[in-house]
């Protein structure tokens, strides 16, 4: 079954939660200049809601990004490598982020959540529990460990598949052959007739 099959839902899950996200981050902003310049009387949460939301969509979109596979990457390296080279330095690349996103972004995560939850943290201005605001942390971590596992499968799948270069040789081989074969096979116009064979 490809990786497409349990791929896709996250990926829509993940887009519409980020472009939620980023519509009320605009609509904050807007509403910010609005009653700071027109009805002269600036809102107190909104420059704090903007900076967190923030925070959510880059955190959302990273993840969303690994699924998409569009981070910076230098491929210098991988495109000299044949098809089997490609797929073992994508588990190798691809096992080393889900390492990071699990240790460092999730468990990292959970753990200055449940910090700021025993400490009683709020935000300033909203007065939100702050270990709220970090939950984002553990969504994008595990989301990016999701995604880089899927990868990893699918490169080993790779792996595993037969090399079909030797048989595609001959086969590329005999194809060259009846190339030239049709190409030096004499056209109907140029075929004799059974009276001109017998002179």
């Amino acid at each position: 079954m490809p990786i497409e099959t349990f791929k896709k839902p996250v990926d829509a899950v993940i887009a519409s939660l980020t472009v939620t996200v980023m519509v009320a981050l605009v609509g904050c902003v807007v509403w910010q200049v609005f009653s700071r310049y027109v009805l002269s009387a600036p809102s107190t949460f909104t420059d704090e809601f903007a900076r967190y939301a923030m925070i959510w969509v880059g955190l959302l979109g990273a993840a969303y990004t690994v699924g998409l596979q569009r981070h910076l990457a230098i491929d210098l390296l991988t495109d000299h490598m044949g098809a089997r080279g490609k797929a073992a330095m994508g588990v190798l690349i691809n096992a080393v982020m889900m390492a990071f996103a699990l240790l460092v972004i999730t468990r990292g995560g959970l753990g200055l959540i449940d910090k700021s939850l025993a400490s009683g943290q709020l935000s300033p201005a909203m007065r939100l529990p702050m270990g709220y605001i970090y939950f984002v942390l553990p969504i994008s971590g595990v989301v990016m460990s999701y995604y880089c596992l899927l990868f990893c499968i699918g490169h080993l799948t790779d792996l595993c598949r037969p090399d079909r270069r030797g048989t595609a040789e001959p086969a590329a081989r005999d194809d060259h052959h009846d190339s030239i074969a049709a190409q030096t096979a004499p056209r109907p116009s140029e075929a004799l007739t059974p009276r001109e064979e017998h002179r």
